[in-house]
């Protein structure tokens, strides 16, 4: 626990001195500068939005009744949090200001009310568009180049992250001028965010891989952008909208015209849910069209923003310290509830983690009925001491499965039972493994239970895997039900005859999905190794392991030891790998793969290293490669690419945007090149790029 009060209950009613007043203005504050902390630089908040909002408001209440008791560093002073320095520094060319946040109707007619007693009009025209729940950042374009990328941080200065923006598929690196010309430099701003679908399949092959799992879209899109490897990034179902032009190329008279003229330089915007609105009624009734439909939408939004459309009175109206007086984020209701647990079980993934699940009271919760959520682990049960009947308190977030928040524990009546996960599979049973944390159990029976072939399979088959675009899902669970297959290999003995006996498939279909299983067994070792469905290796590790050995049979002839020695492989990891090739079962189905004509390649295992013993550190935006591409290019070429510069860092390669890299590297004296640079090194080296 922190050693601040995270939530005071403060009663302002009560307050009739001030020095009451200043001692409640310090508990405020300091809840809020650790609530800060942890939303914007650990992106793992303890309480909910509402919770925020309402801690962030008594303090304003109380500065605004006791003006003398306003600090310079107040809360109330700063738009976002702490900047880390790790990743460079950008500063903003105007601030970027967060939104006043409001909860019901008659605030968001006050706020109408006082736009047009001080423009002077009847009514005011608004644009309401979607309050997106992701991470905001700004992109500076020029001559229609992205020149730069960067994070709220503290409104004044973010965290530079050009290399990781330009991983985003939605961020044109250049923009398109054939409609209308691209100011020469152009200050864009949107929101980053993760589809509701992506980040539920992103968490489970996070869970299924060991990993933590993100609570929600908004923290896996802050973390996935604050990376200090775009590499990382660059994995990550990342999109965005955009929503504002700011500073240069902002040469419009309104705001709606802005957004009609984004998607023609190619920067998406959220069109759809966009409207303009002759006066504030028209704005409420499309904020009550968006709560019926939130949950129906593909992405994660909790509230409506509301301004004023026309630029002259933004300018009337001006901006507080950290918002803008001519627009409004009317909040949507939160999405907790208390139910019951009425029983706990356990789901088996594709690598056997054991994964319990809470059976729920039924309850409405956001207009969806929920019956289930996720306990994640023994250790966070324990850690929150939830017991089957226990009443609880619940979150949930657009399709995430709900969270239990906390027990509610003065309903207990002492009839709540513990619970443990089992020593046996539920489907197999097998023994199953507890890590000492708690934090993770697998079943160990291997490809051998039947709940984890199932999920292997679809693994197997997926893109980023061996790619059998026509065995989905669904056709997956077909030929495991129809008995066809038991394990991997069984795919490689299937007939035309036999899939023509099942339901939906006529010759050309059975024809296309053998052809496409044929083909899977030409491969680059690294998408071979992911596709095994190793516990706890990834594609980032499989494409690791690639690197160091040169064939498969290297790989599944090194012990424990051999594999620790390789830099970012620890010593779970490296008992997991050497465990699955230790597997007989596991060494069957390899073997049955190899008769039936596997034939691998490792693009890594080039027979001239010509960067070998070099290390190369690339900052900055480049024209030719995104970051991640430049570095998987010098590793195949026998380079290593690290994320910080030190006394090993034989090459800075810095492109425009460069942050602190640049700067290291001339305090250590490490020759920085710039891109024409870097192609003259490689030509050196005999590379063609």
């Amino acid at each position: 626990m922190p050693d601040v009060e995270t939530t005071p209950d403060i009663d302002l009613d009560a307050i009739n001195a001030e020095a009451e007043a200043a001692e409640a203005a310090e508990q405020l504050r300091e809840a809020l500068r650790y609530h800060n902390y942890r939303y914007y630089v650990l992106d793992d908040p303890v309480v909910s939005d509402a919770e925020y909002d309402r801690l962030f408001q008594q303090l304003q209440r109380i500065e605004a009744a006791y003006p003398e008791l306003e600090t310079p560093d107040s809360p109330t002073h700063q738009v976002g949090g702490t900047v880390r320095d790790e990743l460079g520094t950008a500063e903003h060319p105007t601030p970027m200001l967060s939104l006043k946040a409001v909860y019901d109707e008659d605030e968001v007619r006050n706020f109408d009310e006082t736009c047009r007693e001080e423009l002077g009009r009847e009514t005011v025209t608004y644009t309401a568009e979607p309050k997106f729940d992701g991470l905001a950042v700004e992109l500076i374009y020029e001559d229609g180049r992205l020149v730069q990328g960067a994070t709220r941080g503290d409104g004044e200065t973010g965290e530079e992250i050009t290399a990781n923006v330009k991983t985003i598929k939605g961020v044109p690196l250049r923009l398109r001028d054939d409609e209308r010309p691209v100011p020469d430099r152009l200050v864009v701003r949107g929101e980053a965010y993760m589809r509701k679908d992506e980040f539920n399949a992103f968490n489970r092959r996070r869970e299924e891989e060991g990993k933590k799992v993100f609570a929600n879209p908004r923290n896996a899109a802050a973390g996935s952008l604050r990376q200090l490897d775009s590499n990382i990034t660059a994995r990550r179902p990342l999109r965005i909208f955009f929503y504002e032009i700011a500073a240069d190329g902002r040469d419009f008279d309104t705001h709606a015209a802005v957004l009609r003229v984004l998607p023609e330089w190619g920067l998406p915007v959220c069109t759809e849910h966009i409207r303009r609105c002759d006066n504030i009624d028209a704005a409420l009734a499309h904020y009550e069209d968006l709560v019926v439909v939130r949950d129906d939408l593909p992405y994660e939004m909790d509230g409506l923003v509301i301004k004023v459309n026309d630029f002259a009175g933004h300018e009337t109206l001006g901006v507080r310290d950290r918002d803008p007086r001519w627009a409004v984020a009317y909040k949507f209701p939160p999405r907790r509830a208390t139910t019951s647990i009425e029983d706990i079980f356990v789901q088996v993934g594709r690598t056997g983690r054991i994964t319990p699940v809470a059976v729920l009271a039924p309850v409405e919760v956001g207009g969806v009925e929920v019956t289930r959520a996720s306990l994640h682990n023994q250790n966070e049960i324990d850690r929150k001491d939830i017991r089957i009947g226990d009443a609880v308190l619940i979150e949930r977030a657009g399709d995430v499965i709900p969270q239990v928040v906390k027990v509610i524990e003065d309903e207990r009546d002492g009839d709540e039972a513990p619970y443990h996960i089992p020593d046996t599979c539920p489907v197999c049973g097998a023994e199953v493994v507890l890590s000492d944390d708690k934090k993770q159990a697998f079943c160990t029976g291997g490809m051998t239970c039947p709940a984890q072939f199932r999920e292997r399979l679809k693994h197997y088959a997926s893109r980023e895997a061996t790619d059998i675009e026509g065995l989905g899902d669904k056709r997956a669970e077909q030929l495991i039900d129809a008995g066809l297959i038991q394990d991997i290999s069984d795919l490689y003995e299937i007939e035309k005859d036999d899939l023509l006996a099942l339901e939906r498939y006529a010759d050309k279909s059975a024809q296309n999905l053998l052809d496409e299983i044929e083909a899977s067994l030409e491969q680059d070792l690294d998408r071979f190794l992911y596709a095994l469905g190793i516990p706890l290796v990834g594609s980032a590790t499989a494409r690791l392991l690639a690197q160091h050995f040169a064939s498969l049979d290297a790989l599944m002839a090194a012990d424990e030891a051999t594999l620790t020695e390789i830099d970012d492989i620890g010593p779970e990891v490296a008992q997991s790998i050497a465990a699955f090739f230790a597997d007989d079962d596991n060494r069957r189905v390899i073997d049955d793969l190899q008769d039936a004509g596997l034939a691998l390649a490792n693009p890594y295992a080039a027979d001239e290293a010509p960067l070998e013993g070099l290390t190369f550190v690339f900052t900055g935006s480049l024209d030719d490669w995104t970051r991640s591409e430049v570095q998987r290019f010098v590793e195949r070429h026998g380079a290593n690419a690290t994320s910080s510069v030190s006394g090993n860092t034989d090459y800075v390669v810095a492109g425009p945007g460069a942050g602190s890299k640049r700067d290291d590297a001339e305090a250590l004296g490490v020759p920085v090149l710039d891109e024409s640079d870097f192609h003259a090194l490689l030509r050196e080296k005999g590379i063609d790029a």
